[in-house]
């Protein structure tokens, strides 16, 4: 069965994050997962972080990135 993450994957995304007592949107692209964790590029950034999935709250479609299909 694939992971809820797997669904997302190449798409334009905002990730509700918690790291402690903040929660954080972080806007990107969710480019792959292992286990135990989703690897996620910023927007256009040229690198890759690593979230963990028990960081994530939710996952959102990000309605404000257009993207051109030729």
């Amino acid at each position: 069965m694939r992971s809820v993450f797997a669904l997302w994957i190449g798409q334009p995304v905002i990730l509700q994050v918690a790291a402690d007592n903040l929660r954080v949107p972080l806007r990107g692209m969710i480019v792959g997962e292992s286990d135990s964790s989703v690897a996620f590029r910023i927007h256009d950034g040229p690198e890759e972080i690593d979230i963990h999935k028990v960081m994530v709250l939710a996952i959102e479609e990000d309605h404000s990135v257009s993207v051109l299909v030729n």
